[in-house]
């Protein structure tokens, strides 16, 4: 059986669309990272608006808007959820990646509100595609805007999860492929990070978060797929560091952070995750992570959603996972009897039409021994006698 690294690849190769939502509080690192991804500046810092320069990220603060800043420090912004399309290319794969950022997320004493709206906005992307297929004429234009992953940063606190963490990770979930990274992992020493994301997974299976963890079927998949993912599961959750600027070692320009003891490299494994996880977003995991989205995810909240509608039950009221994976199961079932009918309506048709065209040809063979045996006759007819 295939790989899903060569699967994905394979199918990839028309060019292929993804969404990655990123979350996590002012300082973990959110903006850093995706501008690394993309290797331009998508994103803006909230300080660059404080700049004197603000295109110059090295360029003196302008202190007229700082006393500004800070007169308003006090009030809370609320979250404000922005996707930006942005353009890839990798391994010769076109790939239209909306980057869907959450600028706000966390700086509030009560983040009710923040976990509303991300939610709010991946079901809002679900009721498109469930309206979308319900039409009798499709939108052939129609943009697939579904959240594929989520990157939750979590902040090198070296601590366990913070009660924000376990939340959002616990009610995002069942929607959304939840990938966990240590933002700004640099401010942590090699120790100090080993057992900070040992503690993070304890926590992660205390609490029965089922975050997104490289799955793979060690009697289906091949060895190179089961081995890939067991790494990657390894590295969770992920230790990012991100740079937007390149500095110089041994006369070669690298993406990296520059301090006292050394120097910190973001695309070098040793130092940082950040290029394993670029490879499994863009790369080896994509299909896998749309097709978990579409046949898992979408297919449970779709599922949960028709059922509300046809029991007329509240919106608010929850349905077992075990509910909802076996309506998931009915569904799919009951969608493979009718393609299975329509294989046979097919077949027969196809019979008939055989049939016919044997009894055309049959015909045709009769109609002609008949001609061959008057024109046998014709010939004998008009041949001349010997005498």
């Amino acid at each position: 059986m295939a790989s899903r690294t060569s699967r994905g690849r394979k199918q990839a190769k028309k060019g292929v669309q993804l969404t990655v939502m990123v979350v996590g509080a002012s300082g973990t690192g959110r903006t850093t990272f995706v501008n690394t991804l993309v290797d331009q500046p998508l994103l803006t810092h909230r300080s660059q608006s404080l700049l004197t320069d603000p295109s110059n990220l090295h360029s003196p603060l302008d202190i007229s808007l700082v006393r500004q800043a800070a007169q308003t420090a006090h009030e809370e912004q609320p979250i404000n959820i922005k996707p930006i399309n942005v353009e890839l290319e990798e391994d010769g794969v076109r790939i239209a990646l909306t980057i869907v950022d959450t600028p706000g997320f966390g700086d509030g004493i009560d983040n009710e509100y923040a976990f509303q709206e991300i939610s709010t906005y991946l079901e809002r992307q679900y009721d498109d595609i469930l309206a979308e297929e319900s039409r009798i004429k499709r939108n052939p234009r129609f943009r697939d805007n579904r959240v594929h992953a989520l990157l939750y940063f979590i902040p090198p606190t070296g601590h366990a999860l913070r009660e924000i963490d376990i939340e959002l990770m616990k009610r995002l979930s069942p929607r959304v492929n939840v990938i966990p990274v240590i933002g700004k992992a640099d401010s942590l020493n090699s120790l100090e990070l080993k057992a900070f994301k040992k503690r993070i997974m304890e926590d992660i299976e205390y609490y029965g978060i089922p975050v997104y963890n490289f799955p793979y079927d060690v009697e289906e998949d091949d060895e190179e797929t089961i081995n890939d993912n067991s790494e990657l599961r390894a590295l969770l959750p992920f230790a990012i560091v991100g740079s937007e600027e390149e500095i110089m070692i041994n006369g070669q320009p690298v993406r990296g952070r520059r301090y006292p003891w050394g120097v910190v490299e973001v695309d070098n494994p040793l130092h940082s995750d950040f290029s394993r996880l670029r490879s499994a977003l863009l790369i080896s995991h994509l299909t896998d992570l749309k097709e978990i989205t579409h046949d898992f995810l979408y297919e449970n909240y779709r599922t949960e959603k028709l059922s509300r509608s046809v029991g007329g039950g509240d919106l608010g009221q929850s349905i077992l996972p075990e509910d909802m994976a076996n309506q998931s199961v009915r569904l799919k079932e009951e969608q493979l009897r009718r393609e299975e009918e329509k294989l046979r309506e097919v077949e027969l048709k196809v019979q008939r039409d055989i049939q016919m065209k044997k009894q055309e040809l049959m015909a045709k063979e009769d109609s002609l021994k008949v001609l061959e045996a008057r024109l046998g006759e014709f010939v004998f007819f008009f041949s001349p006698v010997q005498p």
